[in-house]
């Protein structure tokens, strides 16, 4: 693997280590989101879910779209969740990433 592709993935997978931004990609793995919405699922403060969502969003991990005063997250490239699938599939729980 040359040296920059390895830098771009590690820089993927930094952005998406951490508990509520594995949880956000789980919740968007089949649908848009609006930020409330988002904020209600995970019981998380809206500060601190919305801090989550721009880091991933200035990855390049979700986009999002205004409609009136919502905001709407949704995965750029849904092949992260075959990627946490497979990170998970090496432990036995009955949760998980749906695709």
């Amino acid at each position: 693997m040359e040296r920059q592709v390895a830098e771009q993935i590690a820089e993927i997978l930094r952005a998406i280590a951490h508990p509520i931004r594995l949880s956000v990609i789980e919740l968007l793995a089949g649908s848009e989101m609006s930020v409330s919405e988002i904020v209600e699922a995970l019981g998380q403060r809206q500060a601190a879910v919305s801090h989550q969502l721009n880091l991933m969003k200035d990855k390049g991990i979700l986009v999002s779209r205004r409609d009136g005063t919502k905001v709407y997250y949704r995965l750029d490239n849904p092949n992260i969740v075959k990627v946490l699938q497979c990170v998970q599939s090496h432990y036995p729980t009955n949760g998980g990433v749906s695709p």
